[in-house]
């Protein structure tokens, strides 16, 4: 059974390589070796189906390759998809989890809630996701990352 414990660890490590990407910006071989790396450690694109909607996207909401998502990580002259500006090289210099709620299974979890994102300014982005992990090997990668802004109601004054 996968445990809440192994979910906050993969969070954890999502969030910290979110950050060293952004850090690496600077160095644009180094940072595509790593977002790469960080693609294969945390995402199951080499074992199956990813269903991937980033946040800030209109014109390709969804993402279903490792190259659209590295295109949106870390965008490029090279870039999948011409809209992507590199949500991660933004950059940030925290991801913080809040979660509402798990589902654990044997070998998938869903996790559901907000996450922030720290920008060097120390403004944060108040951003909702829902993450799927399955157990491969002994590893929980992403299969299923949707994350959207929070709705606004114009009827609703401040």
């Amino acid at each position: 059974m996968i445990t809440k414990e192994q979910v906050l660890e993969v969070q954890e490590k999502w969030g910290n390589g979110v950050v060293k990407i952004g850090a690496l910006k600077e160095n644009r071989v180094e940072c595509e070796a790593y977002a790469n790396n960080f693609l294969d450690e945390r995402y199951s694109f080499g074992s199956g189906s990813v269903l991937f909607k980033p946040t800030k996207c209109e014109l390709e909401q969804f993402r279903p390759t490792k190259i659209e998502a590295l295109s949106y990580f870390i965008a490029g002259d090279n870039r999948a998809c011409k809209e992507d500006k590199g949500f991660a090289i933004q950059p940030w210099t925290k991801v913080r989890f809040e979660n509402s709620g798990f589902i654990l299974e044997e070998n998938r979890a869903i996790a559901m809630g907000n996450y922030f994102f720290t920008d060097l300014e120390g403004n944060e982005a108040k951003v909702e996701y829902t993450f799927g992990y399955k157990l491969i090997g002994n590893d929980l990668k992403i299969d299923v990352h949707h994350s959207s802004f929070p709705y606004t109601n114009p009827d609703i004054v401040a």
